[in-house]
């Protein structure tokens, strides 16, 4: 005879995780190692504009983070807003301490 702890395991609801096949990492991977060959082609180069090769690589550093966090730390799944809250939180505070100490400096 079942008892009613027994009964309500049967019919809990079960959360489904859906599984991500192996083709997503490897996508994710390829274009990390692209963006990694394309920010070392710039800088080898050396022909290029130093500016435009800085914001190139800034644009790559920031590209590469994104795919990080999203694939890698799947922080694109469903509850991981606290740690990306607290992530912004911590670029909110460095972006204004880097503002603050190059306003100090120049006046």
């Amino acid at each position: 005879m079942a008892t009613q702890q027994d009964t309500n395991r049967g019919s809990a609801v079960r959360h489904r995780h859906r599984v991500e096949g192996p083709q997503k990492h490897v996508v994710a991977f390829i274009f990390s190692i692209v963006l990694t060959l394309i920010a070392f082609a710039a800088v080898a180069a050396g022909g290029v504009n130093s500016s435009f090769t800085i914001i190139l690589l800034v644009v790559m550093a920031v590209l590469q983070v994104i795919i990080q966090l999203a694939y890698w730390m799947h922080m694109k799944d469903k509850g991981h807003m606290i740690p990306i809250i607290f992530m912004a939180g911590g670029f909110f505070v460095a972006f204004t301490a880097v503002i603050t100490a190059l306003y100090w400096v120049w006046w």
